[in-house]
């Protein structure tokens, strides 16, 4: 008994448009008559007409099998139209994935992994390392293994239902269709991270296009079930990581008697931006002496409390959030001033920027809204820039949008200095070393104080004196009696 296809229909799915549909009515003969209206014996009488729906996903990829792709250096954001290659990832012959990382770029405001937009194997590297790249030109050329560049799926499954009427064939079609509209669209890439971490993908909601299912939903899906896991049991108790202490080893200084020349770029080229254009600002400088017993006492108490969850308490995090505190009262040290001083904008986050000493040399990150977190929460994200800074791994995000600058100079040694703004900013303030030194009480008693300088510089074009002294009074006030900060903290 043999079945041919006398009539085949195709048409494109409207509510799948990557499904093609073929409807193939298949008749039995026996050595019968077929007719297109059924099939009939010897007697005309109608046996049975059977239709058969298959649906086949098909890959709607622009880029073929083979083909070598250049993959550009997209735009990074912030203005960048070049960046230093660090490091390189990958070799020439290497199979990448997407969201593989390819290599390590710097511009001159942070660190950047550039990730694999293909599946496929590298075939060429463009640059070595410390090579200068430009935004749109090819960092490598990859051969593609299939996939498109919008990572469509792999497809090739194929299924079939018998319908024996109309009615019952448009029933089926739509519980095919369910069936079908559960399966989750995503690269194998994403697959496999699914898989690595025993998350079933058909669970999540895609946030791509047609609900394809990203990197990004797998990770927010991980995150989310992170913090279900952490918080039961504790209400909402915050949950605080161990950090690590970092320590940078001092730089490695070999003599050579040849001279050499070596190009300014990275976070140099930066600073001599920022600092070309602090040098047309007009600088107003107010310096000060700070009494922090009480803040030294508090720390000892603070710093062996298991409620920090281990994580490393300096003075600092007090410093920034008194300065944020502070700056409520004085919001006008907490704007931004235009190239042409013709308009202050004033910023309603604390984005409160710390100078850095790294490796790759002075980087100023900064912490976004203080006016919003605690001492504890300041100290954790200080630990997070300054582990970031040392292993030169800090983001744009990071570097960006301060809006109010310290500098702990102190930690390294001096006690006074002269601190130059960081524009758009309208302030910047220098902390010198704490010391141990006698002072006079009212009975002219002599006693044990620990004292530390500070040095403030602010824009005079728009600072007066006398603004920048009363907020350096209320952030000494706070610094010199903490219990203070309670009554004003919000």
């Amino acid at each position: 008994m043999a079945a041919t296809c006398v009539r085949t229909s195709l048409r494109l799915s409207q509510r799948f448009p990557r499904i093609l549909t073929v409807r193939c009515p298949l008749h039995r003969q026996s050595g019968r008559h077929a007719n297109s209206a059924g099939y009939r014996d010897q007697n005309s009488q109608s046996i049975f007409t059977s239709n058969y729906l298959i649906k086949r996903y098909l890959n709607t990829s622009n880029v073929y099998f083979g083909e070598v792709v250049p993959f550009k250096l997209s735009d990074i954001g912030e203005g960048i139209a070049e960046v230093t290659v660090k490091e390189w990832y990958v070799k020439e012959g290497d199979t990448v994935a997407q969201f593989d990382s390819i290599c390590e770029v710097q511009s001159d405001k942070a660190s950047v992994t550039i990730t694999s937009r293909f599946d496929g194997v590298i075939k060429k590297l463009y640059y070595e390392v410390d090579d200068i790249a430009s935004v749109g030109n090819a960092l490598v050329d990859i051969e593609t293994s299939g996939q498109s560049e919008a990572g469509e799926v792999e497809t090739s499954e194929e299924e079939a239902s018998e319908l024996s009427g109309d009615d019952s064939g448009v029933d089926s079609v739509t519980q095919l269709s369910d069936r079908l509209s559960k399966r989750a669209i995503a690269t194998p890439a994403v697959k496999r991270l699914a898989a690595e971490h025993k998350i079933n993908i058909a669970d999540i909601q895609g946030s791509g296009k047609d609900s394809r299912v990203l990197k990004e939903d797998i990770l927010k899906h991980i995150q989310a079930a992170s913090s279900a896991a952490s918080g039961e049991g504790q209400g909402f108790q915050q949950q605080t990581s161990k950090a690590t202490t970092t320590t940078i080893a001092p730089p490695i200084v070999t003599y050579s008697p040849d001279d050499r020349i070596e190009p300014i770029k990275g976070f140099q080229k930066a600073m001599v931006k920022s600092m070309t254009a602090a040098n047309a600002i007009p600088h107003f400088g107010y310096c000060d002496e700070i009494e922090l017993n009480e803040l030294v006492e508090l720390r000892q108490k603070l710093k062996s409390l298991p409620s920090t969850g281990g994580v490393k308490f300096t003075y600092m995090p007090v410093f920034i959030k008194a300065a944020s505190m502070a700056l409520q009262q004085f919001p006008i040290l907490n704007s931004w001033v235009d190239p042409n001083c013709e308009n202050i904008t004033y910023k309603g986050s604390h984005n409160i920027a710390v100078a850095m000493d790294s490796p790759l040399g002075l980087i100023v990150p900064n912490i976004k809204n203080v006016q919003n977190l605690t001492v504890l929460q300041v100290a954790q994200e200080l630990n997070r820039l300054m582990e970031a800074s040392a292993s030169g791994k800090l983001s744009t995000q990071d570097l960006t949008e301060p809006t109010f600058s310290l500098s702990n100079i102190g930690a390294i040694g001096g006690t006074y200095a002269k601190p130059v703004l960081l524009p758009p900013t309208v302030a910047i303030g220098a902390l010198g070393q704490i010391q141990a030194l006698p002072r006079f009480d009212s009975e002219d008693e002599i006693y044990k104080s620990y004292v530390m300088q500070v040095s403030w510089a602010a824009d005079h074009r728009v600072i007066d004196g006398a603004t920048m002294a009363r907020f350096s009074n209320l952030w000494k006030s706070y610094l010199q009696t903490p219990s203070s900060m309670i009554l004003n903290m919000k």
